[in-house]
Formats: structure tokens, C-alpha cells, sequence
């Protein structure tokens, strides 16, 4: 029984989902897990503990005995969590409020520094660490509580999380003034897959972006060159290497002479930047409401909150 000792904050919390939902697949869902995922879990709970914690049926699952009893040992241990992290809070923001933000790399490469400057000035004491992510890992980092504040490219629904508007955003096409490109604007991705790609290194939230959606066609992206930053990619594509999708937002702060920017027809590349945070967080930690208060202002949509459990 020494391992429980090695079971995470997940673990229990996908317990609890999966028994009152009463199916692995809706439990595994409520906590942004695969069926695979959450099952693998569940079975490993169950070899820790060495007994079955559900009966497996035709619709569902439900509780063993040996199951309701951790599953009501599971509520109470997240219960005291939340208040340990409650009571620590102000102990640790008295001296240093570090705080962890998670955002694509749209929100990185334009928004984020000028509006991160202002709160930083206002609040000396304010520590944070800023994560470039995919909007899908931001999403859970947020949930799963490793991330104060996230800011991500959609909306889903979940009970802990509150969503505001943040900035409009657009996925442009960036090539060179000399290349050949008879297609009128807006163009589709697909045909952008004909040329060969500069992109951003393995690892990048906009990379993996772009392998992504060419993966959803059947496609592959040629990738010529990687390199490290928007200003390099606009450089390489200046001088001929290929082409390259990127934010326009982030052509702010590139030299954009030499290159021609072309609007993309998928409705995908037309995006809303969402803050996301969670329920329990906000009005508790001072600073992380005071940093999605500043956000918030700086923001340039004017629509109501998203309301995260529609």
C-alpha cells in the first residue's frame, strides 16, 4: 500500500471522474484524457492497490466496495489540497508571487511582452515563468493546475475554467517578393504544401501547428530549413529558401521589406486568443487576478466572457 504514496493529484481526480460518470470514456474526458489513457490509469490504481475498484459492465462501470471506499478517500484528500493551497497562498505572495503562464506562440511573439511589461512595473514583487505551448497542452497545464494562466486558441468547455477574450488573430502565408505565385489571395493551405517550408524547430508550438494541420490533409511538409524565432524565418523566406506560415500579429516586429503577405482561406487561420484560468483561482491569488485583469484590458476583442460551461 506504500505505492499510493506514488499515485498523482490526477489519478485521484480521474477516480472520482470515472465513478460518478459512471463510464472510463466520460471520466477519462472530464479530465482531457483518452479512453486508452484513462483505463491504462485506472488499471494501474487497481495493481497498486491489488483489487478491482470497478466492476466493468455492458454500459459502464461502477463502484466495487473496495472502489467507493478510495473513492470517498479521494474526495477528502482533494478537498484539503485545495485548502492547503488556499491557506499558503498569501504566505507566498507576500514575499515573491510566482507565477507560471502558458501561451502559444502567436500570443509570445506579439501581445505578451508589452502587456507582461506594464504588469511587471506595477507589481515588483510578481515572479513569472512563460511557457510557449500548444493551445491543446495549455489547455490541460491550466486544468491540471501547472500553469496559473493560459492563453490558447479555443474555448472548451470545462467546469473549472473561466475563458475571456483576449486578441483576434490571423495565420498569414509569408513568401518572398521574387518567388513565383500566380494564385490570387486568399489562398488555401493545401496548395501552400507545393513549395518547400521554413519553419521553427522541432519543439515549437507553431511548427507542430503546421506538421498538424497538413497531417489532417494526407499531406507532409517539406521542410527545408528550421530555424529560431519569426525574425529568422523572415529572413531565410526573404532570401528565397521557401515559404512559411506564421502570425500576423508577429510581423509587427519583423522587417517585412522583400516579402509578400498573403491571407489563407481555412477558417482555421482566423483565430481568437482566449485567457484561460482557473474558477477556483480567481479572486483567491491576488496576482493572478491582477495579471488577467491586465490582460484583459490590453485585449482587443469586446465580447462578453465565455461562459465555460455552456
Amino acid at each position: 500500500m506504500q505505492k499510493l504514496m506514488h499515485c498523482s493529484i490526477m489519478d485521484l481526480r480521474l477516480l472520482v471522474a470515472v465513478a460518478d460518470a459512471g463510464n472510463m470514456s466520460k471520466g477519462g474526458s472530464a479530465c482531457f484524457l483518452a479512453p486508452s489513457s484513462a483505463s491504462l490509469r485506472i488499471k494501474h490504481l487497481e495493481q497498486i492497490v491489488g483489487t478491482r475498484l470497478f466492476r466493468r459492465e455492458a454500459r459502464g462501470v461502477s463502484l466495487t466496495r473496495a472502489g467507493q471506499i478510495m473513492v470517498d478517500h479521494c474526495r477528502r484528500c482533494l478537498t484539503e489540497i485545495e485548502q492547503m493551497q488556499a491557506s499558503l497562498t498569501p504566505f507566498s505572495e507576500d514575499v515573491h508571487a510566482q507565477l507560471v503562464l502558458y501561451a502559444n506562440s502567436s500570443a509570445i511573439a506579439s501581445f505578451l511582452p508589452g502587456d507582461l511589461q506594464g504588469f511587471l512595473q506595477s507589481h515588483p514583487k510578481a515572479r513569472i515563468t512563460l511557457e510557449e505551448h500548444l493551445s491543446r497542452d495549455v489547455l490541460v497545464a491550466v486544468v491540471e493546475g501547472r500553469a496559473d494562466i493560459g492563453i490558447l486558441t479555443r474555448d472548451e468547455p470545462h467546469p473549472d475554467l473561466v475563458y475571456y477574450p483576449y486578441h483576434e488573430d490571423e495565420i498569414v502565408l509569408l513568401l518572398a517578393e521574387s518567388q513565383s505565385w500566380k494564385k490570387k489571395a486568399p489562398v488555401a493551405f493545401l496548395d501552400c504544401l507545393a513549395f518547400p517550408f521554413v519553419s521553427q524547430q522541432n519543439g515549437s508550438a507553431i511548427h507542430s501547428f503546421l506538421l498538424s494541420k497538413a497531417s489532417e490533409q494526407g499531406r507532409r511538409v517539406d521542410v527545408r530549413i528550421q530555424v529560431a524565432g519569426f525574425a529568422a524565418v523572415a529572413s531565410m523566406v526573404r532570401s528565397g529558401v521557401g515559404v512559411a506560415i506564421v502570425p500576423r500579429s508577429a510581423l509587427a516586429a519583423i522587417n517585412v521589406e522583400g516579402l509578400r503577405v498573403v491571407a489563407l482561406s481555412d477558417a482555421w487561420a482566423r483565430r481568437t486568443l482566449s485567457l484561460c484560468v482557473r474558477r477556483d483561482v480567481l479572486g483567491s491569488r491576488n496576482y493572478v487576478t491582477a495579471l488577467v485583469d491586465v490582460l484583459r484590458q490590453s485585449g482587443d476583442v469586446s465580447i462578453e466572457v465565455v461562459n465555460s460551461q455552456r
